[in-house]
Formats: C-alpha cells, sequence, structure tokens
C-alpha cells in the first residue's frame, strides 16, 4: 500500500531539523559566559560570618566566598570585635586583602597562616592560637607584632621587617633565637625554652623581656641603647654590662650568677639580683645610688669585690 505523501508536513519537518542542527553547532562554538567579578574563596564559616557581620562580605550570605573587591577595599581587618561565632581555623582568603595595615585574629584556632600577599601590614595581633612557625619575609612595613602564646618553634623573614618597633614572642617553645635587625626597640621573648640568644644585630633594642628560659648566658655588648633588661629565672651565670651605659632597670634575679659588675651603670634606678646564692658581692661605683635595691640576706653592693 502507498503511503500518503503531504509535501507540507514533510517540508516543515526538514525544516525544523535544518534550524535545530544550525542552532546546537552555533552554541557549542560560543565562548562561555565571561566572569564578570572576580571571587575569593573563604572556607571557614566562622571567618565568612565575621565578614558578614562587619558589612565587608557584601552579599551578606555564608557561601564560602566573597567579592576580591570587597577584601581590597579593608585596610584594618579586627576579627575580634565581633560576636561569638566560634573560632576560626582557616584564613584562605586573607591573601585577597592586599590593602591590609592592620590585623588582629587573638585567640582562634589558626595553625598556620600566610601573609605573603598582605605587604602593607604594620601592625599584627595573632597572639593565643596554635602557630608553630610563622614566615615573616613578605611584610617589610611591620612596626608592630604580637605573637605570643603559640606553639612557635621557628620565625623566618624577622629581618626583611625593616620598620618593626616591638616583638612578642612570650609563651611559644622557641629553643633558639637571632635578631638581625637594626630598627627593634622592644623585645619580650619570655617563657620559651631558650638556650641559644643572638641579639647583636638588634643594635637599636631598649628593653628585653628575657624571663623564664634556661638561657646560660647571654652577650648584650652590641646592645648600648638597653635601657631596661628582665631575665631573672634562667641559669645566666655571667654577665657584662660593661657596653650598657644607659641601662635603668636590671632584674636578674633566680639565676646561678657568681659575680655582677653595675659600676658602669650609672643611670640604674632599679636593681634585682635575690636568689642568686652564689653571688655575695655586687660591684658598684664609689659614688653610685641606686634608688631601688632587690637583694637576698648574703649579698652586699660594694666597691670592691673579691
Amino acid at each position: 500500500m502507498r503511503l500518503p505523501f503531504r509535501g507540507s508536513t514533510f517540508t516543515y519537518s526538514i525544516f525544523v531539523l535544518s534550524l535545530f542542527f544550525v542552532v546546537s553547532c552555533s552554541k557549542d562554538n560560543e565562548a562561555p559566559e565571561p566572569i564578570t567579578e572576580d571571587y575569593l574563596e573563604i572556607p571557614d564559616i566562622h571567618f565568612e560570618t565575621v565578614l558578614v557581620e562587619q558589612g565587608i562580605d557584601s552579599d551578606g550570605i555564608i557561601n564560602q566566598q566573597m567579592l576580591r573587591s570587597d577584601a581590597e577595599k579593608v585596610s584594618v581587618l579586627d576579627l575580634n570585635l565581633s560576636g561569638n561565632f566560634g573560632e576560626i581555623r582557616d584564613l584562605t582568603g586573607i591573601e585577597g586583602f592586599v590593602n591590609l595595615t592592620f590585623l588582629s585574629a587573638a585567640g582562634q584556632e589558626l595553625e598556620e597562616i600566610d601573609l605573603s600577599f598582605n605587604t602593607q601590614l604594620d601592625t599584627l595581633f595573632l597572639h593565643a592560637n596554635y602557630l608553630s612557625h610563622i614566615d615573616l619575609s613578605k611584610n617589610p612595613n611591620l612596626v608592630f607584632v604580637d605573637i605570643q602564646s603559640n606553639q612557635l618553634s621557628s620565625i623566618t623573614g624577622l629581618s626583611e621587617a625593616t620598620r618593626l618597633k616591638k616583638l612578642n614572642v612570650s609563651w611559644n617553645n622557641l629553643e633558639s633565637f637571632t635578631l638581625q635587625n637594626g630598627s627593634v626597640e622592644n623585645l619580650l621573648i619570655s617563657n620559651n625554652l631558650l638556650t641559644s640568644f643572638d641579639v647583636q644585630g638588634a643594635t637599636q633594642l631598649k628593653s628585653i623581656l628575657l624571663t623564664t628560659n634556661q638561657l646560660t648566658s647571654v652577650d648584650l655588648r652590641s646592645n648600648t641603647q638597653l635601657e631596661v633588661l628582665v631575665i631573672s629565672d634562667n641559669q645566666i651565670q655571667d654577665l657584662n654590662l660593661e657596653q650598657n651605659s644607659h641601662l635603668k632597670y636590671l632584674y636578674i634575679s633566680s639565676n646561678a650568677l657568681t659575680s655582677l659588675d653595675v659600676s658602669n651603670n650609672q643611670e640604674l634606678i632599679d636593681l634585682r639580683v635575690d636568689r642568686n646564692p652564689d653571688l655575695s658581692c655586687i660591684q658598684i661605683h664609689t659614688s653610685q645610688d641606686i634608688p631601688t635595691v632587690s637583694k637576698s640576706d648574703h649579698q652586699e653592693l660594694n666597691s670592691q669585690c673579691n
């Protein structure tokens, strides 16, 4: 049986199929839609929550991303101002905050941090985290750094921070420490595990807090600007202070001193030498008057010590 032929229907079908083929080929050859906005990945929900709460993440949604342009507008980022959203464990995304001068992320749960893109930083608060290492070699504008109460066993890049004035690395796990930086004036490095301490390259140091370590000796002859030295609770046996003529405060209690000469430290106003069981005589200049002295009963100040 011959099937009926309907010319108009057949022609229409051919037209539709041809159009579909043309459209399909056209779409296959089209370039993908360009991305009009650049986004940063923010995987830590607590970090992003703070950014949203402070109005920095402008979309106002917790979606593990934020506009890079939002981050670039920020110069001060204080993650400790916000409410209790939980501790931040991951600061991925901080690399987009390229204009930051101030960063505070204290009391979080950070185990690592990359600040290599935050080259404008001058103030850094990262105390009370879980950092074991930090690299500051890409942060030459740092003036103030507080990274105490972490688990630091190493710090790199301090010599690159040529504007650094104050550094706090107390309450960490440092066994050795070397500072080759001619700008640092205040160094706090108490409650570590130090057996080696070298600050000969830190010639502008005015204040050193070095209590509760395991040091048997320190060389401070290059630190001629030193005014405050707090070095109690170590195992110091000998200390040469001849070059430290500007010294005003010397706390060296609870050590293993057998001798101490402060006769060249005419500006001393506070001296604490008690609990050095083998130190009986502290040598002073004949005309020297030290207003405040804390010493054990068996110790004396004398212009002549054998």
